[in-house]
């Protein structure tokens, strides 16, 4: 008997396989990063589906409210010519196509079979009411994961550095105006008076 929980499931799953397949297909990056910003809200009711409200939030908070803006903004600032990024793509497709299947390959090693077939999953225990799941996953992440979770904060903070220092580069459209240069102006470059003779009346 199909529920509505497996409904729900079945249509956020198909909008993050079809969100991330538009990625990496699309040629205009902006709609590719948009399209983005939809997988990670299909990811986030399939957080909430499995009662893991705190990393739902988190990954439309952190993720769609800020690192996607970020990129975003990043993208429509770098001034990409399309022409130059799809130059290539054909030539590297069988070589994307070779690897795609070796990570397919590696996940059904990784997971097992055991998971596709028809045995049923066992249940878990009941857990208490009293257990917050926001709490135990702080006291995991700043207990047994400290280290990897710095390193993640390091990584993060190193892009968004590096997002921004390709915004300051100059390209074509850049028009800002260079306050080294202004300050240094004077009046006589500005403005030359002309002494000229008076013209005599008829």
């Amino acid at each position: 008997m199909i529920t509505f929980e497996t409904i729900v499931f079945y249509v956020f799953a198909a909008m993050l396989i079809s969100a991330g397949v538009l990625v990496i297909t699309l040629r205009n990056p902006v709609h590719a990063v948009l399209s983005l910003v939809l997988a990670f809200f299909a990811s986030a009711g399939l957080w909430l589906l499995l009662e893991a409200e705190f990393l739902a939030i988190a990954l439309v908070l952190v993720y769609v409210g800020a690192v996607m803006v970020l990129f975003l903004f990043v993208v429509m600032m770098l001034d990409i010519n399309i022409a130059e990024v799809r130059e290539g793509f054909a030539r590297y497709l069988p070589i994307a196509a070779m690897f795609a299947v070796l990570m397919g390959v590696s996940l059904l090693l990784v997971v097992g079979p055991a998971h596709f077939g028809t045995a049923q999953v066992p249940i878990p225990p009941p857990v208490a009411s009293d257990v917050n799941n926001t709490e135990q996953l702080g006291l995991a992440m700043f207990t047994q994961y400290v280290l990897p979770l710095e390193i993640a904060s390091v990584v993060l903070l190193v892009a968004i550095i590096a997002a921004i220092a390709l915004t300051l580069r100059s390209t074509r459209q850049t028009k800002a105006p260079k306050p080294e240069s202004q300050v240094r102006v004077r009046r006589e470059d500005r403005i030359r008076l002309i002494k000229m003779d008076a013209e005599k009346g008829a």
